[in-house]
């Protein structure tokens, strides 16, 4: 990232029909959430389980303890979670680096805080363009003030939320630069403010207010006013398909559960209007409830028996893949889970198989070179999966940072039919190992499959193709880039001859047919006298199509010289001049 840059129950959540867990039935709540409280699983000591019955000032002690520690926490080893039983809480969950806070409820109106849950700005100078690696998902707030802070950027899922008052996508109008909200409703106003781009999925609000280079918006019913260039705004009024992340739940009886939305094609609105979610259970006790420390032989063996995974916080270390083959598995990851080759290798590939979902993972490339970190289907995959796609949901990619780190490609998609739903794809450009020659990564995301579509696509700083589509009838809602800080040379940074640096978005000349919306691409050259030729390259074939594209030079140094193929022009800093084409060809 750039780093220089009152009740209960609110009069909107009568109008939704939508109301957490209130006075009239919280014995109840109660009762059933000490049931659960003796069925906790083993979830390690890096997952704090909450129950209402509870006192409030235990369990802030323990929020407390544990943003101490992440507040500042960019590239340490530490990973949490805090899982909140169904029921009311009075406390303030400030929201730090590798810190999830989860609701345990079939809706997310079955755990209700009143107080602050909030992301702050990382940096000096309220700037948020460095708060990754945090979420929150499926649970209602009523802040304290009736405005929830939400400063982030990268790599911060929020979904399944019920905002009962506004929310504020910044601090104190400092820089930042996001970001990811879905399935979730806003009884107030939402105000972007000063982010440089965002998406929205499935999500619903009283209002928007706000807009800088690119937002995007799928399958809102009520998105703000105007369209793009002017303000920079994306519509499109349905998703065309798409299966919400499985989350964790409790019942009343004190089971545990991993839920699994249904699919859902031409979708708008959240998918728990109803309270319920569509969908199928699967008991927790059909998962193998990994920690770090384990093997990949042992998670293997597990889940050739048939096992589904979940992965407790923390990073593992792994001399061999994980791989999942069997339709239909769920790999879960709680806490930022981390998977680290060690040997060279990948941290996981799956089969050409339906339904597979790998969600809520960061892949940390080693220091020993790997081809790829996860590989969806091995090369030739050719199986369709229309009726059942394989999901990708929250899975996180980061090439150096936290140590000297390289890959060739992060996340290599040979299997047809398959969804990516919000993900970062990150070659470091600050901390420890990072270097033109020290974190390599050629690619971020090389797509070879049929019918991939991607909502939410951040990818930045490799030393190629940002993104690399070689499959048909793709499609790309929201793509946000920024291409490598650190070329020395020109000569060192050119894909061809005649053609100054690599494409961000690169759609390979077989291709016949691929589309995409809300595209912004930005340059921030280190050293002096390196260009860009185009940010966007494609075919010129009637079947490809871009829609809403952006670029902007944010360094002192350099530009990009067209937006796609020929067309766009030339940014400049002085005077600022940021390209927009609307449609392409």
């Amino acid at each position: 990232m750039h780093r220089g840059q009152r009740t209960i129950l609110s009069s909107a959540g009568i109008k939704f029909g939508l109301k957490p867990c209130l006075m009239v039935g919280l014995l109840a709540c109660f009762a059933a959430t000490a049931l659960a409280a003796k069925a906790k699983p083993d979830f390690g000591p890096n997952v704090a389980v909450f129950s209402p019955s509870m006192p409030s000032a235990d369990i802030q002690r323990k929020i407390d303890e544990v943003y101490a520690v992440q507040q500042h926490n960019e590239f340490g080893p530490e990973r949490n979670a805090f899982l909140f039983l169904p029921g009311n809480y009075n406390v303030d969950v400030p929201v730090g680096f590798y810190t999830q806070a989860l609701g345990l409820g079939a809706s997310p109106n079955d755990v209700h805080i009143t107080g602050n849950v909030h992301a702050d700005a990382s940096a000096p100078n309220n700037n948020a363009t460095t708060t990754f690696w945090r979420g929150v998902e499926n649970f209602s707030v009523t802040p304290t003030d009736g405005t929830m802070q939400w400063a982030v950027s990268q790599a911060v899922s929020f979904r399944r939320m019920h905002v009962l008052g506004s929310l504020v996508l910044h601090q104190k109008h400092g820089w930042a630069s996001g970001g990811w909200m879905s399935d979730s409703l806003i009884d107030g106003n939402v105000d972007s403010g000063t982010q440089q781009q965002w998406i929205s999925r499935n999500s619903e609000w009283k209002s928007w207010t706000g807009s800088n280079w690119n937002m995007v918006f799928v399958g809102v019913p009520n998105p703000p006013a105007g369209n793009w260039p002017s303000p920079p705004y994306t519509k499109i009024a349905k998703t065309p398909v798409v299966r919400e992340k499985p989350f964790l739940q409790v019942d009343a009886r004190g089971n545990y559960s991993v839920r699994v939305p249904a699919l859902a094609r031409d979708s708008e609105d959240i998918t728990w209007r109803s309270r319920s979610t569509p969908g199928k259970t699967i008991p927790l006790a059909k998962f193998y409830i990994a920690h770090p420390g384990d093997a990949a032989a042992t998670i293997n063996a597990q889940l050739k028996k048939g096992k589904n995974l979940l992965l407790t916080p923390g990073i593992y270390e792994l001399t061999d893949p994980i791989h999942v083959t069997r339709p239909n598995t769920v790999v879960l990851g709680l806490g930022f889970a981390t998977l680290k080759p060690t040997h060279g290798t990948a941290a996981m590939t799956t089969a050409d198989a339906d339904g597979i979902i790998v969600a809520g993972i960061l892949f940390d490339a080693g220091e020993v070179k790997s081809p790829v970190l996860l590989e969806v289907g091995p090369t030739g995959s050719h199986a369709s999966h229309g009726n059942d796609p394989i999901l990708l949901a929250d899975v996180f990619f980061r090439d150096g940072g936290a140590g000297p780190g390289s890959v060739e490609s992060n996340l290599t998609i040979n299997a047809n039919d398959t969804i990516i739903d919000h993900t970062w794809i990150w070659r470091a450009d600050h901390g420890r190992g990072v270097g033109w020659t020290t974190n390599l990564s050629d690619n971020g995301l090389v797509v070879n499959g049929d019918n991939v579509t991607a909502y939410g696509l951040f990818v930045e700083h490799h030393q190629k193709f940002q993104v690399l589509w070689n499959g048909n009838h793709g499609r790309t809602y929201f793509y946000q880039s920024e291409i490598p800080y650190d070329p020395p040379t020109q000569a060192a940074y050119s894909s061809a001859p005649g053609t100054d640096g690599w494409a961000s978005y690169k759609v390979a000349a077989n291709v016949t047919s691929h589309e995409a919306w809300g595209l912004g691409i930005y340059s921030v050259f280190r050293h002096p006298d390196i260009v860009l030729t185009r940010a966007i390259e494609v075919p010129k074939t009637p079947g490809v199509r871009f829609h809403d594209m952006i670029t902007v030079c944010l360094g002192r140094n350099g530009g990009i010289e067209n937006v796609i193929n020929d067309k766009g022009g030339a940014t400049s800093i002085k005077p600022r001049v940021t390209p927009k084409v609307t449609e392409y060809p």
